[in-house]
């Protein structure tokens, strides 16, 4: 009898890369070349934004003082234009990777926004941001390397059943009971003074909203590969309640940012939308059916170490940015003057509906 080939042993040290490198499928691939597209056309949209405020400014009424001459410039266009397209390949990175994976990716955005203010903008990155910056790599890194793979669904019912279930009932239920009480009793009361009844409606709401892109976003992408899903009534029902979300949202983010500092609201929705999200996603797609004890606890590391870097660079813009600011008060009620040079400072965006809100 020929004698059997031995089998083939990886080399020591490479079986953890190798477990790494299968662990991202393709369709998380998909996902995160998407979601990091977008963080690129997001965070390029701002800077590109303000340019074209400026150059507006310059020769009309500026957009902080209430002109709208920025409409007429192309460059403001454009800003808005890679807006559009990163808001479009979020939306789509929802359709192929876990909610787990794509959300916290949008604080790339952050170190994109902040990188070129430096060098196009000449807005002084101060160290410590850069060290912000470097920890939300290193967390997003964690993530990517740890997240789980999307499971095979194969029509809009899968998703429809799994929304149905007893455990997202419960946890949809509880979430829009609670947005309900903030909206009718908290808000004529205590919106204006309280920040968290503002931010808690939109981040009560995102969890909702990104669910349900996230079904529809499976069922476009079943379409478009000749799965026709539009025939189904699900698809349409996750289609309003998207359009219902992101309403409530942008009405909502729109006042807590109008009523409170942006530096303050950013980070807190940031941390609240994001934290949602991923219970609503786990509960939903059961994100961590497949993984273990230490890989669970190491996403979660990641995201803290994301939420690390996003509240230093949010503190220290406001460490370089003194001039021309009014100062903060303890309970972060006091609203910065937001102008630079007449111009309404744009805000970092930090997440998918972040950068949903109006902003000129």
């Amino acid at each position: 009898m020929a004698a059997q080939p031995a089998p083939e042993v990886s080399p020591p040290g490479h079986h953890h890369f190798y477990y790494y490198y299968r662990a991202l499928s393709s369709d998380n691939v998909k996902g995160l070349l998407l979601a990091l597209s977008s963080s690129a056309f997001i965070g390029a949209s701002f800077i590109i934004k303000k340019k074209g405020l400026k150059k507006a400014g310059e020769s009309g009424l500026a957009a902080g003082n209430g002109g709208y001459s920025y409409l007429y410039e192309p460059l403001w266009w454009a800003g808005m234009i890679a807006m559009i397209l990163g808001e479009a390949a979020n939306f789509a990175a929802y359709a192929f990777a876990p909610a787990i994976l794509v959300t916290p990716l949008g604080a790339v955005s952050i170190i994109i926004s902040a990188t070129l203010a430096h060098m196009i903008l000449q807005e002084r990155l101060h160290i410590f941001g850069m060290l912000g910056c470097v920890l939300c790599i290193v967390g997003s890194t964690t993530i990517v390397l740890h997240a789980p793979q999307e499971r095979a669904i194969g029509s809009v019912t899968e998703v429809w059943d799994l929304a149905t279930e007893p455990g997202f009932l419960c946890y949809a239920l509880i979430v829009t009971a609670l947005a309900l009480v903030l909206i009718f009793y908290f808000v004529p009361r205590y919106g204006q003074t309280h920040i968290l009844v503002y931010v808690g409606v939109c981040s009560l709401v995102g969890s909702l909203t990104v669910m349900s892109v996230r079904a529809l976003g499976i069922a476009l992408k079943l379409t478009f590969s000749g799965v026709n899903q539009l025939v189904y009534l699900q698809t349409w029902v996750f289609a309003v309640i998207v359009a219902t979300c992101v309403v409530t949202q942008i009405n909502y983010l729109n006042k807590a940012l109008d009523t409170f500092n942006t530096a303050v609201v950013s980070p807190i929705y940031y941390v609240m939308f994001t934290s949602l999200t991923i219970v609503a996603s786990v509960i939903m797609f059961k994100d961590w059916a497949g993984q273990n004890a230490t890989q669970i606890v190491t996403e979660m590391c990641g995201f803290v170490t994301i939420l690390s870097g996003t509240f230093l660079l949010h503190k220290t813009k406001d460490m370089v940015d003194t001039a021309g600011f009014l100062p903060i008060v303890s309970n972060g009620t006091t609203k910065h003057a937001d102008k630079e040079d007449g111009f309404a400072l744009e805000e970092m965006p930090l997440s998918f509906h972040d950068s949903c809100h109006n902003q000129v």
